[in-house]
């Protein structure tokens, strides 16, 4: 879904992570704008982002908190 479009929308984006993250910056980020949200290695910056709708993305954390039916998706 990355088009330059995406690419100046994240621009200047804001990235967010976590804050279990380590002081050693080895995490996810995600920056959110308008119905997107684009997400990032931190530790891997030049391998670029993944960007989704924000549904998408609000799917995926939401499966993410009920590990117990992960087996049933994989």
């Amino acid at each position: 879904m990355t088009d330059a479009s995406t690419t100046i929308q994240f621009s200047s984006a804001v990235w967010l992570k976590s804050s279990y993250s380590a002081a050693n910056n080895e995490c996810v980020e995600v920056a959110f704008h308008s119905r997107l949200a684009s997400i990032r290695d931190s530790k891997a910056l030049q391998r670029g982002k993944l960007t989704v709708s924000r549904d998408a993305f609000a799917a995926f954390i939401e499966r993410l908190k009920a590990p117990e039916d992960i087996h049933r998706v994989l």
